[in-house]
């Protein structure tokens, strides 16, 4: 997103960007990739979540609405796909470009935000265990999710209400979202302000959240060793640290490099978009892991997939508690319908292990 006036001629940095190889050859390929996974794994993801995971916890909900993201975004990027392989020419309207941005930007934000949403989850039910149970409702994840969506919304609304795109004469293209107007918002200081608010609030605040519960949640786990397998243990750290990797790799670069960008762009006069863009597509490789994560991280979500490709599986009862959550909500395993109930429900401890899986996010 280079800035210019709506008037000026663009200047030649802004101009090498947009005709950069590296762009217009690396995003098509890696959008592609990204089509090809998400759209599969995500449509599965959500055949299993709506119709083999009952009941529906908090952690399925936030689940649910991270696979919906990644789904939308997926169907979107045929177009990103085709307008980089036009020379960054965009062929479709201008409201349509506006759409495919907000899209872009809120699945990012969105699935930072789950995913710190699902961390908080765990580590109360790791670290503080009596205090999550009057929380683990349904109801209260939705409210979580509605809340999430309206505030990322009314945030990138400069974003749905301006014309995103912009004729560059020099070259015969219309970018999208690439070259923004710097009458978009009224001053310096509002794009200052706008692009902080993006950053500190959508990914720094969260990514630090998320950072401390998976910290919180590991510790526990090893200082409660003589309470889980070694087995389960290790899975369980493991699965942490990959979240961990996963949203550093994916999320980290693009954010940090837009800080960058756009401080040297507002008042240095000096551009880093074409490695911007470049991190953007390694945010969109999200949508690609998702599904393998709740492959690890759901024994139903496991056993439907050996299902499909034609291999049956038999978990002993070892195998069962092993793949079972370990983030039950009072610090023992607790039957599905106790951790379905309310608080005063909770004493039902029925079971030595769960009857059905929860993430281990």
């Amino acid at each position: 997103m280079d800035n210019n006036s709506s008037h000026s001629q663009l200047d030649n940095e802004t101009l090498a960007m947009l005709k950069n190889p590296a762009i217009r050859n690396t995003l098509p390929v890696l959008y592609s990739l990204v089509v090809l996974i998400s759209i599969p794994g995500n449509v599965f993801s959500l055949w299993v979540f709506f119709f083999h995971i009952k009941p529906k916890t908090p952690s399925v909900i936030f689940m649910i609405n991270l696979s919906s993201t990644d789904l939308a975004l997926a169907c979107c990027l045929p177009l990103q796909i085709v307008y980089h392989i036009e020379g960054n020419n965009w062929l479709y309207s201008n409201n349509l470009c506006s759409v495919v941005t907000v899209m872009f930007y809120a699945n990012m934000y969105s699935s930072i935000l789950t995913m710190t949403c699902i961390s908080l989850e765990r580590y109360l039910g790791v670290v503080h265990p009596m205090k999550l149970v009057k929380w683990r409702r349904k109801r209260y994840a939705l409210v979580v999710c509605l809340v999430m969506w309206t505030t990322l919304l009314l945030a990138l609304s400069p974003l749905a209400q301006t014309d995103l795109t912009y004729e560059v004469k020099e070259l015969d293209i219309k970018t999208c979202f690439d070259v923004l107007k710097w009458n978009m918002l009224p001053s310096r200081l509002a794009w200052a302000a706008f692009l902080l608010t993006l950053f500190v609030l959508f990914f720094l605040i969260p990514f630090t959240v998320t950072v401390a519960c998976y910290i919180g949640v590991i510790r526990k786990l090893v200082q409660t060793s003589h309470r889980y397998s070694d087995r389960q243990k290790t899975r369980s750290i493991y699965l942490a640290i990959i979240v961990l990797l996963v949203f550093i790799t994916c999320f980290a670069p693009s954010n940090f490099v837009l800080l960058v960008h756009m401080i040297s762009r507002l008042y240095l006069n000096k551009s880093f978009y074409h490695i911007y863009k470049l991190t953007l597509g390694l945010s969109c490789l999200n949508n690609c892991i998702d599904p393998f994560i709740y492959y690890f991280a759901s024994k139903e979500f496991y056993q439907k997939f050996m299902q499909v490709i034609g291999q049956k599986v038999q978990l002993s009862d070892s195998t069962e508690i092993r793949r079972d959550s370990v983030f039950s909500a009072n610090g023992r395993t607790m039957s599905a319908r106790s951790m379905s109930s309310g608080p005063g429900e909770v004493t039902n401890v029925v079971q030595p292990c769960l009857h059905r899986n929860e993430s281990v996010f």
